[in-house]
C-alpha cells in the first residue's frame, strides 16, 4: 500500500547567522583573542580577487576569507588554531535581544490552538550560515536548534598513502590545515532543499533525489527564511516562490540596513521587515508569532481536507420503507348491516 514518507506538520524557521542574530561578524572573539584587528582582517580579503586577479590566478569570492584565515595560521598569527579553539570562541558570541529566548517561544506558537496540538504541529530551527560552523555550536544559540549548515575547515589532513596508514593518535597537536565545507549565498539554498527533502533526518534519502512534493519533509510553503540583506536573495527567492515567508531584518542602530531591507521588500524579494529584536513585543517577534499561525491554520485545513476527501463514509444498513396499511376489508355481515342501514 502506497504511503507518504513525512505528514508535512512541520514548520521550518531558517536562519542567517551574521547580521541576523548577532550585531556583528561571528569572528569577532577570535580576532580578540588573538590580538588581531578585525577591520584589517576584512579589509585585506576584500581585495584578495582583485590582487590575485593581478597575478593571473581566479579566486572565488566565496572561499575568499576561508582562505585568509588558513594564511594567517601558516604566517603564525594565528598559531595552533584548531576546532576545539572555534568552538570555545564561540561562547563569546553576543546576540541580539530575545535570543536565544525566542526560539524556544516560537515552538510554543504552534501549541497555543488546540487544533494545533491535534494535528501535532512542531517548529524547528536552523542554522545556514557563510559562517563557521564550530562557532555556531560553540554559541549559547546551539542548544536551541535542530540543524546547523556553516563552513569548517579539516585539521591533520590525511596524507599520500593514508589508506595504509595508521590514524593519527587522539593526542596529535592539531591545527586547522584545509577546507571541509563552503557554505556561501548560493549553496545556502541546497541547505533548504536538504531541509526540504529531509536528507538531514534520513541520509538515505540523497538531496538530487526527485521526490513527489508530497513526500517532502517540510514543504518550501511550510518556511520561512529569516536574514539580513541582499546576499541572502537566492534563499528569500527560494523560499517565497515556493509558497513560504521570507522576512528580513535590520540594525536599529544603522539607518542603512532599515533602507536596505525597505529595498528589498519594494522590489517584492521579502515579505516583511523589522528590527532585529526578538523580545515578545517586538514587531519582529509578532510577526513572526503571526505567520507561524497562519502556516499552522493552513496545515489543519490541508489536513482535514484530505481526510475528508480520502476518507469514505462507512457502509450503512439498508431498511425498506414501511408499508401503506392495507384497506381493511368489510365482513359480509357488516356489509349487509350497512346496506341496511343506508336504507
Amino acid at each position: 500500500m502506497a504511503t507518504t514518507l513525512f505528514t508535512q506538520n512541520t514548520i521550518a524557521l531558517i536562519w542567517d547567522f551574521d547580521r541576523t542574530l548577532i550585531p556583528d561578524y561571528m569572528q569577532s572573539p577570535l580576532f580578540r583573542r588573538y590580538g588581531i584587528d578585525e577591520a584589517t582582517f576584512w579589509v585585506e580579503t576584500n581585495q584578495l580577487a582583485a590582487r590575485y586577479r593581478e597575478r593571473g590566478y581566479h579566486l572565488a569570492p566565496e572561499i575568499a576569507y576561508l582562505n585568509h584565515l588558513l594564511t594567517y595560521v601558516m604566517a603564525g598569527r594565528l598559531a595552533g588554531l584548531n576546532n576545539r579553539i572555534l568552538f570555545e570562541c564561540g561562547a563569546d558570541i553576543g546576540f541580539y535581544p530575545g535570543l536565544p529566548d525566542f526560539f524556544n517561544r516560537a515552538r510554543t506558537f504552534a501549541r497555543e490552538k488546540p487544533k494545533y496540538a491535534e494535528h501535532e504541529i512542531s517548529v524547528e530551527h536552523y542554522i545556514v550560515s557563510t559562517g563557521l560552523a564550530p562557532m555556531v555550536r560553540g554559541s549559547a544559540i546551539a542548544g536551541h536548534v535542530d540543524g546547523i549548515w556553516a563552513c569548517e575547515f579539516i585539521e591533520n589532513p590525511l596524507q599520500p598513502g593514508f589508506i595504509d596508514q595508521q590514524e593519527l593518535p587522539i593526542s596529535a597537536a592539531s591545527e586547522i590545515a584545509q577546507i571541509g565545507m563552503v557554505i556561501d549565498n548560493t549553496t545556502k539554498t541546497r541547505a533548504i532543499f536538504e531541509i526540504n527533502k529531509g536528507t538531514n533526518r534520513n541520509p538515505a534519502i540523497d538531496v538530487n533525489s526527485k521526490m513527489a512534493a508530497e513526500d517532502r519533509r517540510i514543504p518550501l510553503q511550510n518556511m520561512i527564511y529569516i536574514a539580513d540583506g541582499p546576499s541572502d536573495v537566492p534563499s528569500f527567492s527560494v523560499v517565497k516562490g515556493g509558497g513560504g515567508r521570507a522576512y528580513a531584518v535590520y540594525n536599529p542602530a544603522k539607518p542603512a540596513e532599515f533602507a536596505q531591507n525597505d529595498r528589498l521588500l519594494q522590489t517584492a524579494r521579502i515579505h516583511g521587515y523589522g528590527p532585529a529584536d526578538y523580545t515578545p513585543a517586538s514587531s519582529t517577534s509578532q510577526w513572526l508569532r503571526m505567520h507561524i499561525h497562519q502556516i499552522c491554520d493552513r496545515i489543519v485545513a490541508d489536513r482535514e481536507a484530505a481526510v475528508a476527501l480520502k476518507a469514505t463514509k462507512p457502509p450503512q444498513h439498508l431498511n425498506a420503507p414501511p408499508a401503506e396499511p392495507m384497506a381493511r376489508a368489510t365482513p359480509p355481515a357488516q356489509q349487509s348491516w350497512l346496506l341496511e342501514e343506508q336504507q
